[in-house]
């Protein structure tokens, strides 16, 4: 199975290695990260994004093109709140989606569930 990292998802995992040994056990890593992901998760200063930045080394962060980017905004769209989830969110979702269906990992899944309901694949949403 595929796994898809958010930004609560690489910060928590960072700092949960026996976690992150599981995956690797079970053929479930490198993760899957959206580039604009590290805008949410990371500081800028080296020393306090240490941990994060060992963990993106053994990770496959991926650019965001222009057909993600248009099935992130109708996810969003499909999600129908008055105030919609977060275009990062959004992006996760549908790199998982495009995936073939992934597991999103999160420390703050509600969003995320929202948006998986309306992906084409399953996607899982699993809370670290």
């Amino acid at each position: 199975m595929t796994v898809v990292l958010d930004a609560h998802g690489l910060t928590a995992l960072a700092a949960q290695r026996a976690y992150l040994e599981e995956l690797r056990r079970r053929g479930e890593w490198p993760a899957i990260i959206p580039s604009v992901v590290l805008a949410e998760a990371l500081t800028g200063d080296h020393r306090r994004d240490y941990h994060e930045n060992r963990l993106l080394r053994t990770c496959d962060v991926r650019s965001v093109d222009e057909v993600t980017a248009r099935a992130a905004s109708a996810l969003r769209t499909r999600v129908g709140t008055r105030r919609p989830p977060s275009a990062v969110d959004a992006i996760v979702v549908a790199m998982a989606d495009a995936a073939g269906g992934a597991t999103v990992l999160s420390s703050d899944p509600g969003d995320l569930r929202a948006l998986a309901s309306h992906a084409t694949n399953h996607v899982h949403v699993s809370r670290l």
